[in-house]
């Protein structure tokens, strides 16, 4: 009970941070929701990237995760929410500035570059970001998906997802993961398989979840 009240909170929450005239536009571009179940833990996820307007410079990105265990006392609770507010210069490149919001460090203002692509078959979503804390954390974050057809209404789903976390003050690794998607897209709706690959602290203790994944693009 308590893991769906804080994944509703996370949800409500970024939902929120999205401005109106953000979610006025049209067509409007998906807003995909993702639940992966491993033996050990629920993986949430969910990507909002869209412009102020049609043709605005302006635009919005986050990738909201929520990771807990099937307990109301599971220690593995995190929840990560970066709120990035971007300006794009040309071809895809583009400065953004924002804030980090997680269970562990907290609240953190954000900046740096970024790159997107999107088509109908592929998204590339690259992000550097400098957080302007007391330990000066360099991040390196990197979406990309390929999502070629298969059959009129079938397409096949793939998706490699890293994150890196240096922390400059104490040159040392603070957080990184790779996580990977294998699945077939019909509609709105993606199921497959997925991995995550977590490591963690400065001596890169690492963590591996598998297991079947749903997602939903609203």
């Amino acid at each position: 009970m308590h893991s769906t009240k804080t994944l509703l909170l996370l949800v409500l929450l970024l939902l929120g941070f999205v401005p109106q005239t953000l979610r006025a536009q049209a067509p409007e571009p998906p807003l995909p929701v993702e639940m992966m179940f491993s033996p050990q833990q629920l993986y949430f996820q969910m990507v909002v990237k869209k412009s102020f307007a049609p043709h605005s410079r302006f635009g919005f990105f986050s990738v909201a995760t929520y990771t807990t265990g099937y307990t109301s006392d599971s220690p593995d609770l995190r929840i990560i929410i970066p709120v990035q507010f971007s300006y794009a210069f040309g071809k895809g490149f583009g400065l953004m500035a924002g804030t980090d919001i997680n269970t562990h460090a907290g609240f953190a203002p954000i900046v740096g570059p970024q790159h997107s692509y999107a088509s109908r078959k592929i998204l590339a979503v690259t992000v550097v970001s400098y957080t302007l804390n007391a330990s000066h954390d360099l991040k390196l974050f990197g979406l990309y998906e390929y999502k070629p057809a298969l059959a009129p209404q079938w397409s096949l789903y793939t998706r490699l997802q890293f994150f890196y976390n240096h922390t400059l003050q104490e040159n040392a690794h603070n957080r990184s993961y790779l996580y990977l998607r294998a699945g077939l897209k019909r509609g709105p709706c993606i199921v497959g398989i997925g991995a995550n690959l977590d490591r963690f602290g400065p001596h890169k203790a690492f963590q591996d979840h598998y297991g079947p994944f749903l997602r939903w693009e609203f």
